[in-house]
């Protein structure tokens, strides 16, 4: 079978095609054949070599797909030949809080992920696709939907229909998280430096949107949109550049879920702006299996469609990393396995 490799390191250019052996399956493992792949900023940090972990020897990248069951190993009973599933990010966290047993190893960071025409995974990392969620969209479900979902629902404090949450930018956890939130009735404020970006998610139903270039003190428009309350919740996707402003917008008793770090992870919060208004600044790293399914049949049940920027062949897997890179998508970048070129 055909499959990616690439180097911690080696630029986008190192992301290289190649055939890869079938082997046999162990117990518990099952085999699948993938039909899309959706790639993530932490792809780019792997490619140039400052995600947070690193190997020393090639691996199969990516951490979001989703296929159909092929065959299934000795003693496996979670799925059946057939089955339509998607992947866990994390394969050994499959419920509860994290640990460092559960998050030791991740898809397409520091072992084998998903861009390949079969991979071969033990059956608890595996979530059962819903009818309404077609391969493409089931594939942006394991890192954007569920650090979404897990930012918002699980981390953000007992959220309510009506409180706020603040989106940074229009990536593909940013979108989601718009579309998840407002189908659980939240309001919701989206900041990016593109107008056009921002009329899109006008368009996607985000009650307000702040251009941070043209309003760069946007933790004062927030204030100003909530009233003086500020948002229940803020998805941090900016890091040291962004932090600092998104505790200054968030509620007090809020949550500012830090999921991201496009500026950088350096930088300094005081612990005196948490205490004096009882805010809460949580690391998001992802999410376990069981929210991968319960963000499934959330958007199963409530229509909640990702939005999909762009469709690339699997013959192309280096031109959808430049175009992730170049920071023109909207919504998800994902890579059509089943389409050679």
């Amino acid at each position: 079978m055909q499959a990616y490799q690439i180097l911690h390191g080696a630029t986008i250019d190192g992301l290289q095609a190649i055939e890869y052996p079938v082997r046999d399956l162990g117990l518990g493992e099952v085999r699948i054949r993938v039909h899309a792949v959706a790639l993530n900023y932490r792809d780019l940090m792997v490619a140039a070599g400052n995600y947070l972990v690193s190997v020393d020897d090639p691996i199969i990248p990516c951490s979001d797909g989703a296929g159909e069951v092929l065959a299934v190993g000795p003693g496996v009973t979670r799925v059946q030949v057939g089955d339509r599933v998607a992947g866990s990010f994390f394969p050994f966290w499959h419920e509860g809080g994290p640990t460092p047993a559960k998050i030791r190893n991740g898809l397409g960071g520091d072992i084998d992920g998903m861009l390949a025409e079969e991979v071969v995974l033990h059956e608890d990392a595996l979530a059962i696709v819903p009818a309404g969620l077609s391969f493409i969209e089931a594939a942006t479900m394991p890192c954007a939907a569920v650090t979404a979902w897990n930012a918002i629902f699980v981390s953000g404090n007992h959220v309510k229909p009506g409180d706020t949450v603040l989106l940074l930018g229009t990536g593909g956890v940013s979108i989601l998280g718009l579309k998840l939130a407002r189908a659980a009735g939240l309001r919701t404020i989206v900041t990016s430096s593109s107008d056009d970006k921002l009329a899109r998610a006008r368009e996607l139903g985000a009650h307000h949107t702040i251009n941070y270039t043209t309003i760069p003190e946007w933790q004062d428009e927030v204030l100003h949109l909530t009233h003086g309350v500020g948002a229940q919740v803020v998805l941090e996707v900016g890091g040291q550049g962004t932090v600092n402003r998104s505790v200054a917008a968030v509620a007090m008793g809020g949550t500012v879920a830090v999921i991201g770090g496009v500026s950088g992870f350096g930088g300094e919060v005081n612990p005196a702006t948490l205490l004096a208004s009882a805010k809460r600044l949580v690391g998001v790293h992802v999410g376990s299996r069981a929210m991968l399914e319960d963000v499934m049949r959330f958007a199963d049940a409530s229509g909640v469609k990702p939005v999909i920027d762009r469709v690339f062949p699997f013959g192309q897997a280096q031109d959808a990393y430049r175009y992730l890179a170049s920071g023109a998508h909207f919504g998800k970048v994902v890579i059509d396995v089943t389409k050679a070129a």
